[in-house]
């Protein structure tokens, strides 16, 4: 269930998002843009901790919850590097070239835009996803996570601490497994970054 949380959560609500409103967004700019910046300033200065405590503390920690608010980790990352990689790619001459040839800004921003874009906010998924998995498995693991008895990396490993002494491979087993996931996420990253980067001559 860890690695279902952070999968789901992280590319459904953080990247999602940040991709769906930000090739246009950034492809026209304006006040909605500004507005949405100064959000994404706003809630990096919050620590991300203490909201997820009180998210749970209001709403409990049901499993979609949890969903929601493991999604909202690192989202602003996520936006910031979809406006600037918008504003870089809307100077390029295909752009104008389609702009004078009556392209509308969805047409432009979903046919040009967001294939330019897929690359780096790839990258920056792989990257995110270790601090998101690990922040569900540390939930679990102070109790507050995914409750039982639908399984747990985290409260696996809480669960095994106890028996570091005599049955060490308790705990170390379901930590391994977090970290066999998040290198094979980044190696997944690594090659999907080369397939889809438009960028990259064969």
């Amino acid at each position: 269930m860890s690695v279902g949380i952070a999968f789901v959560g992280g590319p459904a609500i953080g990247c999602l998002v940040s991709t769906t409103a930000g090739p246009g967004r950034g492809a026209s700019g304006g006040f909605v843009d500004r507005a949405i910046m100064t959000v994404v300033d706003i809630f990096i200065t919050v620590p991300f901790l203490l909201l997820v405590l009180v998210g749970i503390a209001a709403f409990g920690s049901d499993i979609p919850v949890l969903v929601v608010l493991v999604g909202l980790a690192r989202w602003e990352s996520y936006a910031r590097v979809v406006r600037g990689q918008v504003l870089q790619v809307r100077e390029m001459p295909y752009i104008e070239a389609s702009r004078a040839l009556g392209a509308s800004t969805a047409w432009i921003a979903f046919r040009h835009v967001l294939p330019n874009i897929a690359s780096p906010l790839i990258v920056l998924l792989t990257l995110n996803f270790p601090s998101i998995l690990l922040l569900e498995s540390s939930l679990s693991f102070l109790g507050i996570g995914v409750q039982p008895p639908t399984a747990s990396l985290g409260r696996m490993v809480g669960d095994g601490r106890d028996h570091l002494v005599f049955a060490w491979w308790v705990a170390v087993a379901p930590a391994m497994v977090i970290v066999m996931i998040t290198f094979i996420v980044q190696m997944l990253g690594d090659w999907l970054r080369d397939v889809l980067d438009v960028r990259v001559d064969d």
